[in-house]
């Protein structure tokens, strides 16, 4: 396992979703081949704040926020100013929307922007203060410089320093059709804090109307009810939760493992989906949450330590396709359904193969609205 995937342990931990042992080892699977390709794509520093300053680069949502302290900004910045060697840049063109996004290197980059804007201002702070050059040593002849102080006292080093070189690598996907490589390359390239799991790598990568969407679902009151807990996971293992139901309700027919590159390319082929196909969407998940509240009550998809993924793919997708009113029997219906053999079988293990999930999603659909 790559150092920066997600671990069981980190999997498991607070999440509500019970933590099945088949979909542990799909979250954890790797990719061993990539369409991708890697261009140098080196910027100046000046190239580069004025990158940032038009918007033209992105850093993704999962990402944490700049942490550098002061101290290790200014280091940075002495490096480009003696010609040190510096850690590159890695940029995703992101072939829907055209931004440019940092998968990896936003401590260097926002500590060069800010030092050039001339506020120094990090997550832990309140406000910003004024950005000076600051741990470089007493006999510095920078030290406590400003970017104007260089500017005005030292202009050719500060020339040196707008021309110094950022190496940067872009990265792009060779089909234009493929969702998974580079969400393969986030998992393996972004190094920062916590490792990541899947749902906060494919909220950033897949941005749009989709993800707008999922996340107002997942404060459906309905719906928190059915999962079991008042507030939105942190890791967005409840996002990913709906996700997997839309996925399953739009392309069942075309699932393939591992589920998590399914989710991918859902979650990529909806991404842009239209103001009409988001309030049908809305009301089917809304109608539907409030439908089992109302007959199977509240997290009627608990088997052990939360939210059985399997149980609520095959029943949720299969009474959001049924267009008429639930059987009135349908608790004990649903009781029976999770009893029967071949459901268990299919809820439980290789719980993400193909044939699991289509028998589950076809049992659900069977045992809940045929006639006995």
């Amino acid at each position: 396992m790559l150092d920066n995937e997600p671990d069981v342990q980190e999997l498991e931990k607070d999440s509500p979703v019970e933590p099945v042992e088949s979909e542990m080892e799909d979250a954890i699977s790797t990719s061993s081949h990539f369409e991708i390709v890697s261009i140098p794509a080196d910027f100046t520093l000046e190239g580069l704040v004025t990158k940032w300053k038009k918007k033209q680069l992105k850093i993704p949502g999962f990402q944490r926020k700049f942490v550098w302290t002061q101290r290790q900004a200014s280091r940075l910045i002495e490096s480009f100013l003696l010609g040190l060697p510096v850690p590159a840049l890695f940029l995703y063109a992101d072939p829907d929307t055209g931004e440019q996004q940092v998968i990896d290197g936003q401590q260097r980059l926002m500590s060069v922007v800010q030092f050039f804007d001339g506020t120094f201002h990090n997550a832990s702070m309140a406000k910003g203060k004024q950005f000076r050059l600051i741990g470089l040593g007493d006999d510095s002849q920078y030290a406590s410089c400003t970017a104007r102080d260089l500017e005005e006292r030292f202009k050719p080093q500060f020339a040196k320093l707008n021309d110094a070189v950022m190496r940067a690598f872009m990265i792009k996907q060779l089909d234009p059709n493929d969702a998974t490589s580079i969400y393969h390359i986030f998992e393996r390239l972004n190094t920062g804090g916590s490792r990541l799991l899947g749902q906060e790598i494919r909220n950033c990568v897949y941005h749009g109307p989709l993800n707008e969407l999922i996340g107002r679902l997942n404060c459906n009151a309905d719906w928190r009810r059915i999962i079991g807990t008042p507030m939105p996971d942190a890791r967005m293992r409840d996002i990913e939760m709906i996700l997997r139901f839309v996925s399953l309700y739009y392309f069942a027919n075309e699932y393939k493992k591992p589920m998590k590159d399914f989710l991918s390319t859902a979650m990529r082929k909806k991404r842009n989906l239209s103001a009409g196909e988001s309030a049908a969407l809305e009301e089917t998940f809304n109608t539907t949450c409030s439908r089992i509240v109302a007959q199977l009550g509240d997290r009627p998809f608990h088997q052990q330590r939360g939210m059985n993924p399997a149980v609520f793919d095959a029943v949720f997708t299969a009474i959001a396709k049924h267009a008429g009113e639930l059987p009135a029997d349908i608790k004990a219906r649903l009781a029976t359904l999770i009893e029967s053999e071949d459901f268990k079988k299919n809820a439980s293990y290789r719980t993400t193969d193909p044939e699991e999930v289509a028998g589950r999603l076809t049992l659900a659909s069977t045992k809940l609205f045929d006639s006995p």
